[in-house]
């Protein structure tokens, strides 16, 4: 009796799993995007999807068939998260086109360059399918920047540059450099994506003259987007507490000077939303800067780490084994992420990061010095010498590169200090002061002006 009880209610399992199989993959969550360079459309799924695109230029318009699903709530609530500020999206439509195929057509305001692809369960996420939507013209960062500097001293009262103003001879500078393709599109046979590169600050021939251009500080709040980072005890996402700390350091830095000099501080990303490791050094290097940092919240797996560090690159091994460990986290962002392996620069920019230099590395522990005994006067240094690993992030081999982990945020007490504006002012002051000794210590030369 039991016996035949148990085989019929295998036979029952077996009939549940065989009508779960047929109703196809079941959609978990649906998110947008919005962001100046890409918005990216995400459909989470409890198994993989398949699809087919079509691009519509006039108007312009992606439509996707998914298969193996049904039209739900989830799908639907795609048309109420474009907002009316998207810079890329007009409109989302759904409906069922046919027996277990949703068709989404995505209205776009301008034209795009589409990369739609899966992407396979990590960490919290289960399956992907992703629309990562590129405008076909895009503004050049560095113009953006000259731009506004120049809108501050129109304000002023100036009404162009006069002959020998830094930003004039910028922008003759930048006359001579070619239009910058967009991030994760490939350019076109021949073009030269990359601005001349300029050597890092140890390599540069002294001169006893000042600079003569903008002093542009990139700045890279980590993570963001799909990719949250660490998430700390009381909820608190890394993400949002760096870019929170980034557009502090940015007020301060657009208000100083170096030598008399204006300074600039260029974001890798100014909203929520992901950027891939590689893009993060091809923005910094777009428009030519003169340092980057990169700016996160450490975690650990228990509660007890505490304080700020430091990182540098190194050409060989780390310079601890929790600075290994912490290069191995954050190189993994591009896979939580959604890093698409497939797009066409992908190995081009791999290359480039493999570019570093002994002399670049020189001058970011120099910065990196400046910046660690600043930041140990308002809180506490998880160790008191800059460290050095594998970083992704600070392969770019002609700026002197730095990782700032601002706090644990994996540490409840330093979670709350995170999350105070006190301490994010504190930090953000401590950061400016860093950035000031090391140019006191290195005053950036001037570029070659253009003839």
């Amino acid at each position: 009796m039991k016996r035949r009880q148990l085989l019929q209610s295998g036979t029952l399992v077996l009939l549940l799993g065989a009508q779960h199989l047929a109703r196809g993959a079941t959609i978990v969550a649906v998110r947008v995007w919005p962001a100046p360079d890409y918005s990216r459309v995400t459909i989470e799924s409890d198994a993989r999807l398949t699809f087919s695109q079509t691009f519509i230029p006039n108007p312009p318009r992606l439509a996707v068939d998914v298969q193996g699903i049904d039209l739900n709530p989830a799908l639907r609530e795609l048309v109420a998260k474009v907002g009316p500020d998207d810079p890329t999206i007009s409109g989302i439509r759904v409906g069922q086109f046919g027996a277990g195929v949703v068709r989404l057509v995505i209205d776009l305001k301008q034209a795009i360059a589409p990369q739609v692809f899966t992407l396979t369960p990590v960490a919290a996420y289960l399956h992907r399918l992703v629309f990562d939507l590129y405008p076909t013209q895009v503004a050049d960062p560095l113009e953006a920047l000259i731009a506004e500097r120049l809108k501050e001293s129109a304000s002023r009262g100036a009404v162009a540059p006069p002959v020998g103003d830094p930003l004039g001879d910028l922008i003759a500078q930048k006359a001579q450099l070619p239009p910058a393709p967009a991030p994760g599109i490939a350019a076109a046979p021949g073009v030269k994506k990359e601005p001349a590169k300029l050597p890092p600050q140890s390599m540069r021939v002294p001169t006893p003259t000042a600079t003569d251009r903008l002093i542009i500080i990139a700045l890279d709040p980590g993570h963001g987007g799909e990719d949250p980072g660490a998430i700390g005890p009381a909820g608190t996402r890394e993400k949002d507490v760096v870019l929170r700390l980034a557009h502090r350091l940015r007020d301060r830095i657009n208000a100083a000077s170096v030598n008399g000099n204006p300074m600039r501080a260029f974001l890798t990303r100014d909203a929520d939303f992901f950027v891939p490791l590689h893009i993060r050094v091809d923005k910094a290097r777009r428009v030519q800067a003169d340092l980057f940092i990169s700016l996160h919240a450490d975690a650990f797996f228990t509660p007890n780490p505490q304080g700020a560090s430091v990182f540098a690159l190194s050409q060989g091994g780390a310079s601890s084994s929790a600075a290994r460990w912490m290069a191995a986290k954050e190189n993994k962002a591009d896979i939580i992420g959604g890093l698409n392996v497939h797009a066409r620069d992908v190995q081009v920019k791999r290359a480039l990061l493999d570019m570093s230099t002994t002399a670049q590395i020189k001058d970011s522990l120099l910065l990196g010095g400046a910046m660690l005994r600043e930041i140990g006067r308002v809180g506490k240094l998880h160790k008191p010498r800059v460290e050095q690993a594998g970083f992704a992030v600070l392969k770019a081999p002609d700026i002197p590169s730095v990782l700032v982990e601002a706090a644990f945020i994996s540490n409840p007490d330093e979670e709350a200090k995170l999350n105070s504006d006190a301490y994010q002012n504190q930090l953000a002051d401590a950061l400016m002061r860093g950035i000031e000794r090391y140019f006191s210590n290195n005053p950036p030369l001037a570029r070659n002006r253009a003839t």
